[in-house]
Order: C-alpha cells, then structure tokens, then sequence
C-alpha cells in the first residue's frame, strides 16, 4: 500500500499510464492482477461435489442467511451509515451507498482462502451474489439513492441513477466468470489427464502462491491510482474511511456472531462473513464513473473503498484465525 501510495505521489504519470489501458471503464491492469489473484482460489474448488452442497440438510438456512445478510443488511448498514458519518457531503455519501450495494464476488476468494474458509460453499455463495447483483443492484441503487435519500433528505441529497442490467452483467463476466471459466476447465481437464491426487496434491499447491503475487500486485495498482489524492486531500479520505471501516467491521463480526449461534463449522462461519463483510469494489467504481463521471466525487469516494476494505479485511483474516482457536473444535465444530 505505501509503495503505490509512493508511485502515485512520486511518479504520477505511471498511474495515468496505467489507467490509459482500459477496456470500457475497466481497467486492464486491475483487472489481469484480479483475474489472477481469483483464479487460484476457483481452481482448487471441488466443482463436481458442489450438487451435494446444494442438497445438503442444512442448505436452505446456510443461503438463506448468506443473502439476509449480503442484501437486507448490508445495504441498509452501508446506507445507515453514509448518512451518520457524511449528512453534509452527499457526493461522498452516493459513492459510499453504491459501494455498499455492490456485494463481492472477487477478493473474498482470497480472503476466504487466507482464514480456511470452505472454498466449495464460497464458489457458491459467490455466485448467488452474482444472480443477485444482475437482478437486483440497479433497482437497489434507484431505491437507495434516489428515493431513500430524496426522503430524508429532500430533493437535494436525491440524485437519478441508471444502471443496466448489461453493465453489471459485463463486470460479473470478467471478474468473475473468466476465472469462474478456467478454474473448472482446470479442474475436470487435468484431472482427466494427470489424475485428482496429482491435481490437489501438486496441481494445487504450485498455483497458489499466484493468488497472493496477484493480490499484492492488484494493492499497489490501486493505491498507486490515487496516491496524489490521498497525500493531498488526507482530510477527504478520513471521512469517507470512517464509514467504511465501520460497516466492514460490523459486518463481519455480525456475520460471525450470527454464524455462530446458528451453530455453522467455522469453515462456514468464516465463509458467510467475509462474503458480507466484502464488496465488489470494481463494479461500484464502474457505476460511479459511469453514472457521474471519472472525475466526480462519486467516484472518488468509490475508489476509496477497496483502499479501506483491503488493509481492514487482511487484519480480519487473523482475527478470523484467532476466533477459530478460541471458540472451535479443532474439527471446526464450535466449542459448547
């Protein structure tokens, strides 16, 4: 994080560069350092096992808890909060909101993978969010921007926004189909080829190290962006840091909480609270460029997010670590 902070205080011209290599309103360099970063995660998924998940007795509670709190939740803590830390600011106060509607579908791999989550039940979950976000995010966006918002705070702190269905399928497909794609390509290609213990047992291990060179390259990408921003409008990033790093710690110790009194392994508790507490940073910062514009504080407070989420979220991996040794069995059921 320091060292893009640095190229982008220092050098800003490699993050115009950067940024010049896009594709639409995604950025080329982001996205390879994410379609790398997740392909590790969905490659070691056991895709041909995931139909007993589904029928598993415990199914119904298991999703049905996961989209209580990725799309009744989420949004009204993320708006909630917009509103109580930036009542005066209402550019930054749209972005947040729309950072919060975007429920993840691409680092919660990692962070998933880092805290032993079960990658089977994240695949899955991760890709109900998807359908979800396709169906749901430009209705919610309407709801919570311009109607919610025009409510409390009159016509001023309302704003019209328009958002396909197209778009958010576009962001779904390259961040999360692609890799979606090639992991099961992977999986059922070498397998037949090499055999499943060579597949998990070598196949596996050599591929994992990628998820985390991908991670730490998509890092200093992002910070290096917006590292003039942040070295001079530190005030700015302050106010819209507080909300965020609020609502991914409530999240995530209310998912966990609530994953722990419905009596979930941890493998599962530990799932159900990263894919909460997490967002789909890319799809809100192409909505907010979009709908407002690049240079608009919409999009800068968008930006701002995943500045916050990843440092906050790597910090709750060890907690999540910590958790498991404090309140479970060393088979991951919960201590009684």
């Amino acid at each position: 994080m320091a060292l893009g902070v640095a190229i982008g205080y220092f050098f800003p011209s490699v993050a115009g560069t950067l940024d010049s290599y896009r594709l639409d309103t995604v950025s080329l360099p982001i996205a390879i350092g994410l379609l790398v970063m997740m392909y590790p995660p969905l490659a070691k998924v056991k895709y041909e096992e995931l139909n007993q998940l589904l029928r598993a007795k415990d199914a119904k509670k298991i999703f049905g808890t996961s989209l209580f709190l990725n799309w009744i939740i989420g949004p009204l803590l993320m708006f909630s909060l917009a509103w109580i830390f930036l009542p005066d600011l209402p550019e930054f106060r749209m972005g947040i909101i729309m950072v919060g509607l975007a429920r993840c579908i691409a680092m919660v791999l990692v962070w998933n993978q880092l805290a032993e989550g079960d990658c089977e039940y994240c695949a899955v979950l991760v890709a109900l969010n998807s359908i979800f976000q396709i169906l749901f995010y430009s209705l919610l966006a309407y709801l919570f921007i311009t109607i919610l918002s025009g409510w409390i705070g009159g016509a001023s702190a309302s704003a019209y926004v328009n958002v396909s269905i197209i778009d958010i399928a576009k962001s779904v497909f390259i961040f999360l189909g692609i890799p979606f794609i090639a992991g099961i390509i992977s999986r059922y290609t070498l397998i037949k080829k090499k055999g499943k213990e060579w597949y998990d047992g070598t196949f596996v291990k050599r591929i994992s190290p990628i998820a985390l060179i991908g991670l730490l390259f998509t890092i200093v990408v992002m910070f290096s962006f917006k590292g003039l921003y942040i070295i001079n409008r530190p005030f700015d990033v302050v106010r819209i840091a507080l909300p965020l790093v609020s609502y991914f710690l409530l999240m995530f110790f209310i998912s966990f909480w609530l994953s722990y009194k419905l009596k979930f392994r941890y493998s599962l508790a530990t799932t159900q609270s990263f894919t909460a507490a997490s967002n789909n940073f890319e799809l809100a910062i192409a909505v907010c460029i979009g709908v407002w514009g690049i240079a608009s504080l919409q999009a800068f407070a968008s930006v701002i997010g995943p500045l916050m989420e990843v440092p906050v979220l790597i910090s709750l991996v060890s907690v999540s670590l910590w958790i498991k040794k404090r309140y479970y069995r060393p088979d991951g059921e919960r201590k009684s």
